[in-house]
């Protein structure tokens, strides 16, 4: 088994006890188009997912690493509600949705795709519908040399992303602090909540 792939397996097992994000529940309030369709961008073990469906929403998750999916399928196979992918950012067939949710996944999207994949992104999002996700920042540890590539942006070419939406929650984190498998790195993020308004 290769380094990449213990790493991941690590990192799920930790992640199958989490609980979602408080941000989904947030995202779920502001959305005001009729849509009750959700899109959780690199799925990873679907907390988010189980949250979501519970609240009544179609779910359409995906990622690009088969554990992650092999988990969703065994989770939410009986689930109707819920549709599980494997698939890349630059390759998934973005549904119409009302919530589209990117928890800590875009950092790994195709720098050479991304403006692509984020027209994708977009357009899928009805007026009135909410995204909640992460970026990540040009300080972060792994915007250089990490052992994928990354899309490291500055905060000015995040706000830019927004254009078409009015932003209700931007933080940026900017520290050193321990990784899910508790290695220190530096961490430089910005994390958006918006809804769609054109």
């Amino acid at each position: 088994m290769d380094e990449n792939t213990e790493i991941w397996r690590q990192y799920y097992e930790k992640a199958l006890s989490r609980p979602h994000s408080k941000r989904t529940e947030f995202a779920i309030r502001l959305n005001e188009s009729t849509l009750k369709v959700a899109t959780d961008c690199g799925c990873g073990t679907g907390s988010d997912i189980q949250y979501l469906e519970q609240q009544g929403f179609r779910v359409h998750g995906f990622d690009i690493n088969p554990d992650s999916v092999a988990i969703c399928r065994d989770r939410f196979g009986l689930k109707s509600l819920v549709e599980i992918s494997e698939s890349s950012f630059e390759s998934f067939d973005y549904p119409k949705s009302g919530v589209v949710i990117a928890n800590s996944s875009l950092f790994f999207a195709d720098p050479s795709q991304f403006e692509a994949t984020w027209s994708s992104i977009k357009s899928s999002i009805e007026v009135g519908g909410v995204f909640a996700g992460d970026f990540m920042g040009i300080k972060d540890s792994w915007a250089q040399h990490y052992r994928s590539p990354t899309t490291p942006l500055s905060e000015s070419e995040i706000k830019d992303l927004f254009s078409e939406f009015e932003i209700v929650r931007f933080y940026e984190r900017d520290e050193k602090a321990k990784t899910a498998l508790g290695r220190m790195k530096h961490w430089h993020t910005y994390s958006v909540v918006a809804v769609r308004r054109t």
